[in-house]
């Protein structure tokens, strides 16, 4: 079956009205429409034929067809049914391509379990972008090189340095697993339908040294912790964290407040955590240098 004309809004409407179908503002739908762009983000991916590509959110297959082009085994995750219907036409004819429809945020465990690819791509949708970056990293899920196109103040958020507004509990995720750069910044005028924000396109390159702490999952209950109250000094949203772990109990403190403020003041101490301060101006060492400190407890 022919492809639409992907650089072209007419093309597209045509195509959709030809189908009884209608892009869906609660999924976030909106096509790269600028060729340009497009060969620039599947460039960035650094491709080899045979490498193992996750694709989020592939709309009617603009980047999938490039992305099929380069002799990858691609899996596809989309919601939409009309656009899955639209893939099916498109692409079953390629061994090499698999569709899975459905909710990603539900669906990527699954695939995850068999084996994680090599790279993962896509145009997220801006409700669920930090969601899903988040929660792959959160369970241990992560890929050689990562292209996601996000709303602009998201990557913000995945690049921000300490002590800056954009610098949150997910900038240390991010950064905990990943090196993360800009690749370009998209308008709205490079999507149809136009959207009311910019986009940018990020660049993320695995860690090679990871986790880099004792506990990961106590390192991620730290963080989240320490960025609860963000007005708050460390001491403060460090102290209600321990307060709230099984430490007291294992120490046998549970229920003596103030043995517990003391036994935080200490391991804040011990761990060279400036306890006046706030959780934006601690660094990723930080982060990672009190959880290492509370395991020896």
């Amino acid at each position: 079956m022919a492809l639409p004309d992907y650089d072209s809004p007419t093309s597209l409407k045509t195509f959709l009205d030809s189908r009884d179908m209608a892009m869906q503002k609660k999924f976030g739908q909106n096509f790269l429409i600028n060729r340009q762009s497009r060969t620039r983000l599947i460039d960035a991916l650094e491709l080899q034929t045979g490498n193992s590509v996750w694709e989020i959110g592939p709309g009617l297959g603009a980047m999938t067809a490039a992305l099929i082009e380069k002799g990858v085994r691609l899996t596809a995750f989309e919601i939409d049914r009309g656009f899955c219907a639209a893939l099916r036409d498109f692409f079953s004819g390629y061994d090499t391509f698999r569709l899975v429809e459905g909710d990603v945020l539900k669906k990527w465990p699954e695939f995850a379990s068999e084996s994680i690819p090599d790279r993962l791509f896509g145009n997220l949708p801006y409700n669920i972008a930090a969601a899903i970056i988040g929660d792959m990293i959160s369970r241990g899920v992560r890929f050689n090189r990562v292209v996601v196109t996000v709303q602009k103040e998201v990557a913000l958020r995945m690049a921000a340095k300490p002590d800056t507004e954009d610098y949150s509990s997910f900038s240390v995720l991010c950064q905990w697993a990943y090196d993360v750069s800009p690749l370009m910044d998209l308008s709205g005028g490079c999507f149809w339908p136009q959207p009311n924000v910019t986009s940018r396109a990020v660049v993320m390159n695995k860690k090679e040294e990871w986790p880099m702490c004792a506990d990961p999952v106590q390192f991620q209950s730290i963080l989240r912790g320490l960025f609860s109250s963000r007005r708050k000094t460390v001491r403060n949203n460090f102290n209600a964290w321990l307060t709230l772990s099984p430490i007291p109990e294992k120490k046998g403190l549970a229920g003596n407040r103030s043995a517990v403020e003391e036994l935080a003041r200490s391991i804040l101490s011990d761990a060279s955590i400036d306890q006046g301060c706030r959780a934006e101006t601690l660094a990723l060492g930080d982060f990672l240098r009190l959880s290492d400190t509370v395991s020896t407890l």
